[in-house]
């Protein structure tokens, strides 16, 4: 993945996005700690759709930087691979009202979904493939995390 110290392609920089996809442990948990203070400038200059328009504008990059990444290291799903944490974080944040346990509560949905992968997200990961299923996936357990968040905003009437 990494030729002489640098990445060996623009691709291997997004799908790591910029790096963090390296760090030990968890690097999908690391991922969506790093989406976060991204998602923070996002969200001050354009708001929940700003970051709704980002997760797309992720996506369709993450699709080719995930074929990159997947062709690179001749694995399926990398775990270094993690803009797709990136994508599906910021998508979450988008249904969270702005504050702070309103944000802690989208990240560990997001996590607890992208972990957790209930159907139809497995199902996404085994009917496509290549960089689409990688981000497809993500995007999916968003949608899971966004539908509590949703619900839980007109229960507490934020």
């Amino acid at each position: 993945m990494i030729a002489g110290g640098r990445f060996s392609h623009a691709g291997l920089v997004v799908a790591t996005w910029f790096g963090v996809g390296l760090l030990p442990g968890a690097p999908g948990t690391w991922a969506s700690l790093a989406a976060l203070p991204f998602a923070w400038v996002i969200h001050h200059f354009w708001g929940a759709s700003g970051l709704v328009a980002g997760a797309f504008i992720l996506f369709v990059i993450g699709v080719w930087a995930a074929e990159v990444a997947i062709h690179a290291l001749n694995e399926d799903d990398p775990a270094s691979l993690v803009v797709d944490e990136v994508a599906g974080q910021w998508l979450t944040l988008a249904a969270a009202p702005f504050g702070f346990y309103w944000w802690l509560s989208g990240f560990l949905l997001f996590r607890l979904f992208d972990i957790w992968k209930p159907s139809p997200i497995r199902q996404v990961e085994v009917k496509f493939s290549g960089g689409f299923a990688v981000m497809a996936d993500d995007i999916v357990a968003a949608l899971y995390a966004v539908v509590l968040l949703l619900i839980g905003r007109y229960i507490l009437g934020a």
